[in-house]
């Protein structure tokens, strides 16, 4: 059986690697001299979603992380 050839492989990642960040900063530069993506469902239109405040509280119906919840029964509401 014929062993691996590891320095091809490697070498084809970092192609692909390479091709990638070469895509992303021809795309960078086409937004900001204001051409967009080619793909307008690739478009941004730059919103950012809106996130709860960092001191609220979460709701009191469910715990914040089930997993916890099941780690923790003391911590989850009661059933009944």
């Amino acid at each position: 059986m014929a062993k691996p050839n590891y320095s091809f492989e490697k070498r084809q990642r970092e192609l692909a690697k390479k091709k990638k960040k070469e895509g992303k900063l021809a795309e960078r530069a086409a937004r900001k001299s204001g051409d967009g993506p080619d793909d307008p469902s690739a478009a941004d239109d730059g919103a950012v979603p809106a996130l709860p405040a960092a001191g609220s509280a979460p709701s009191d119906d469910a715990p914040a992380n089930p997993a916890s919840a099941a780690l923790n029964p003391q911590a989850a509401p009661s059933a009944g």
